[in-house]
């Protein structure tokens, strides 16, 4: 067995998340959740940029890095990402003492290269429009017998990202009540996977950047649906996924009712309008839930949890963005 194919042998759970969980609160405080007035209407933010690597990803890292075997952590562990889920495994990895080496595009922002290195990886870059990234991380892991830790279809990874689910229960539980709806960005659907499962009475709302829509266009389809070959370029490197998973695809499909494709326009108009009234930096694909809420493309009850999923991104960049007007 290739050892990237152990990921398929077992499916996520929810007794998966819940001890991922135990995990988490051990190492790392919750994120704050937020109040936030959009419409006249309160929504609840769950701040997960953050978090020490200033994404949601260090918790399936986490979860799937400390449940390695003593062979397993010899061998070392190979990651593909634009950045997030590699310094989520990056950061694990160090703290475990555990070799990691990622698969990055070499058009992944400069600030997520930079911190990535700085954690200790290794990093092999690929070029997004002609290299194949999966087959680039196999060939790593079959040359140094180490672990696939997949950024989204990965059972550990799924589990330990529908932490935030448990997280954030838990704190609206205080204010009143359970979430009734969760809505979260979506690359290749470990978070919303993961949050389905956390939170099997919230309603979870998957949020794509345009053209990078493969999720939204795998639920209406009902069956597992790739990218255009023209997708448009985008800000949201951290959402762009070309196909999400049957791993991924067997939870939301049961638990998805509703998804929503937003615009680089309403990206950007997302990101300034959490740094004005929630004084926080949002990469562009970590704003994506928040701009579906400010559009009005997912609805809000007073009892709706809006995931903020990560915030690394170049200054320079951002300064732009925030100096625009919508």
């Amino acid at each position: 067995m290739r050892r990237g194919a152990a990921m398929t042998m077992r499916e996520p759970t929810r007794d998966g998340v819940l001890r991922a969980a135990v995990k988490i609160a051990d190492l790392l405080p919750p994120t704050p959740l937020l109040p936030v007035t959009i419409g006249g209407t309160t929504a609840w933010a769950k701040a997960e940029s953050l978090q020490p690597i200033g994404a949601f990803k260090i918790r399936g890292a986490w979860h799937r890095l400390t449940d390695l075997s003593t062979e397993e952590r010899a061998r070392g562990v190979v990651g593909v990402s634009s950045g997030n889920h590699a310094q989520g495994v990056a950061w694990a990895a160090r703290r475990l003492g555990i070799a990691a080496t990622i698969v990055m595009p070499s058009d992944a922002p400069a600030v997520k290269l930079e911190r990535t290195r700085a954690l200790g990886a290794e990093i092999v870059l690929y070029d997004r429009r002609t290299e194949d990234r999966d087959a680039i991380a196999q060939a790593l892991v079959e040359a140094r017998g180490a672990t696939l830790v997949h950024a989204y279809a990965d059972p550990w990874v799924i589990e330990g990202q529908g932490t935030a689910g448990i997280e954030i229960t838990a704190q609206m539980a205080r204010l009143g009540g359970p979430p009734t709806r969760i809505v979260a960005p979506c690359g290749g659907g470990g978070l919303t996977a993961g949050l389905a499962l956390a939170c099997p009475d919230a309603e979870i709302v998957p949020v794509e950047p345009e053209g990078w829509d493969d999720v939204c266009r795998s639920l209406e389809a009902g069956a597992i649906q790739g990218i255009s070959a023209d997708a448009p370029p985008t800000t949201c490197d951290a959402l762009q996924t070309p196909a999400t998973r049957p791993i991924n695809f067997a939870v939301l499909k049961a638990r998805c009712h509703a998804w929503v494709r937003v615009s680089e326009a309403e990206v950007a108009t997302a990101q300034r309008f959490a740094f004005a009234h929630l004084r926080l930096v949002l990469e562009p694909g970590g704003a994506a839930a928040l701009a579906a809420a400010l559009a009005g493309k997912a609805p809000l009850d007073g009892r709706t949890a809006i995931m903020l999923s990560g915030g690394n991104v170049d200054a320079a960049r951002f300064t732009e963005v925030v100096a625009a007007e919508d």
